[in-house]
């Protein structure tokens, strides 16, 4: 059936593009250095800097690294596509394409549970977070979460490279992800469906939930703390992480659970956008605008 699909199909028409391209080109490629050059910044200032050589800022430094991923897996291949008159991917570079979108998708949800960990660890249980927390447990909490995404990857990957298309490959979005290859396919998608729908539970819902519940035990934690100055930075050092989690969750849902009935296209690219595309950017500024320690270190460099 894969080789079938192959020959029947050789590229997907991206029908997701306004008419302003080469205004959608400037936006694009202004999102695109602020997501390289912000993240690039962070992972710069956490080798530089000794005082970041912590658990928490070696996972940030991860989760840099995830966002460049995130934005060189689309952006680059947009950009191209708005100065060409018809917006088009290959159908091996669509598969490509997805298989690496929902790498980085997996990779970060399981990132953003381990660094809910480790707050939870450096807050609720500090004299034993030096043990917990040791260099060997971060290295195999940090290669564990790609290997997770990864693997969720390659089983969604494969069960689209199943899947066949007739007639005119018209993808109404920006680029290939799995729920508008589902919508375009005449083959029996259940198998992809219900793949999608454990991913949801398994790589979205749980991590999402053990941050929900590590978050209300730091709450709980620091709400008991005596110094107010305490509870100030115990809360700082969190909002942050906070923040991207929701954002990031919560864009997650909309993009591979949204209910088939009112489907809108343009919403869909939209949400796509919202969560591939300008998350990956916003991540660098929060951190950097929230985080008093990696502003210390970007005024240290900067002088």
């Amino acid at each position: 059936m894969a080789e079938e699909n192959q020959t029947q199909v050789t590229e997907f028409v991206l029908l997701g593009f306004p008419q302003e391209r080469p205004f959608l080109f400037l936006i694009f490629l202004a999102i695109y250095l602020v997501t390289v050059l912000g993240n690039a910044a962070i992972l710069a200032l956490i080798f530089l800097d000794p005082r970041l050589h912590s658990p928490m800022y070696f996972f940030l430094s991860h989760l840099s690294c995830l966002d460049i991923c995130y934005s060189s897996v689309t952006v680059p291949k947009l950009l191209a596509n708005t100065v060409h008159l018809q917006a088009t991917i290959s159908y091996q570079g669509c598969l490509a394409q997805m298989f690496f979108l929902m790498a980085c998708a997996g990779a970060e949800c399981a990132l953003l549970a381990v660094m809910a960990y480790d707050r939870y660890a450096a807050i609720c249980r500090p004299l034993h977070y030096a043990r917990a927390m040791r260099w060997g447990v971060c290295v195999a909490a940090a290669a564990g979460c790609w290997l997770w995404g990864l693997l969720d990857s390659a089983v969604h990957t494969f069960l689209a490279s199943r899947l066949s298309f007739c007639g005119a490959a018209r993808l109404r979005h920006i680029f290939c992800d799995v729920p508008p290859l589902l919508r375009l396919a005449c083959s029996n998608v259940r198998p992809s469906e219900v793949a999608l729908h454990a991913a949801s539970i398994f790589v979205g819902l749980s991590p999402f939930l053990f941050v929900v519940v590590s978050y209300l035990r730091i709450l709980a934690a620091v709400l008991r703390m005596p110094m107010a100055g305490s509870r100030r930075k115990a809360f700082s050092t969190c909002a942050a992480h906070l923040l991207v989690v929701v954002l990031y969750f919560g864009m997650a849902n909309l993009n591979y659970n949204r209910p088939s009935a009112g489907y809108s296209p343009a919403a869909d690219t939209l949400v796509s956008v919202l969560y591939c595309i300008i998350i990956p950017m916003l991540n660098p500024l929060i951190y950097s605008l929230r985080n008093q320690e990696v502003r210390s270190a970007l005024r240290k460099v900067l002088q």
